[in-house]
């Protein structure tokens, strides 16, 4: 089966998923867009994949446009990490809290490189494969929609975009990747990008 191809790509060991211990520390302030300078946070996210049987789909949100920080913007499931809290619980814990996906639900297949953001985040993305779902019950206060995008849609390199840009003497690759009329970029289209050098 096509899931089963897909699941085959990804390795998890016990170490992967051991018990909470302290997060790693980052030396240094992380360098943000605007020249500023603060101590990393660390989050986590899902990075959910629907099997169909025949065909497999990835979920996304999008963020409420009330938001302060990234309103609208196109994204994954998730958030901090909280003190003692290994990550890949995190992005499950954040999954139930955003979009009612329960951890049951979902069988973690591997993490993903983690991310650094421009606004000081490092993301440990974990993937996970799940079963179609009949609805979802949203967190309004933090996610105005879902919506899940071919997964075949992201693995051909024309549909996958970047560009170096460079900010205050510091290169770095934005990615995106748009899909219809939607607009997927930044952390989440570099995430992409990873599970599709991950899949090819």
């Amino acid at each position: 089966m096509l899931a089963d191809h897909f699941c085959s790509r990804f390795v998890l060991t016990r170490s992967t998923l051991a018990p909470a211990k302290p997060l790693p520390v980052q030396k240094g302030p992380v360098p943000l867009a605007d020249g500023m300078q603060m101590a990393p946070q660390h989050a986590a996210v899902l990075v959910p994949i629907v099997d169909y049987g025949d065909h497999l789909k990835v979920l996304f949100t999008q963020r409420a446009l009330h938001l302060r920080h990234h309103p609208g913007q196109i994204s994954f499931p998730g958030g901090r990490i909280e003190p003692e809290e290994t990550s890949y619980a995190a992005a499950l814990r954040e999954a139930e809290e955003e979009i009612g996906l329960a951890s049951t639900e979902v069988t973690l297949l591997g993490r993903l490189p983690a991310q650094d953001t421009t606004t000081g985040f490092i993301i440990d993305p974990w993937v996970g494969i799940m079963r179609p779902q009949r609805s979802f019950q949203l967190q309004v206060s933090e996610v105005a929609a879902v919506f899940e995008v071919p997964l075949s849609h992201f693995l051909p390199e024309q549909n996958r975009h970047q560009l170096s840009l460079t900010l205050r003497g510091k290169t770095r690759d934005l990615h995106f990747m748009p899909y219809q009329d939607k607009f997927i970029w930044g952390a989440t289209a570099a995430i992409m990008h990873q599970l599709c050098l991950q899949l090819t």
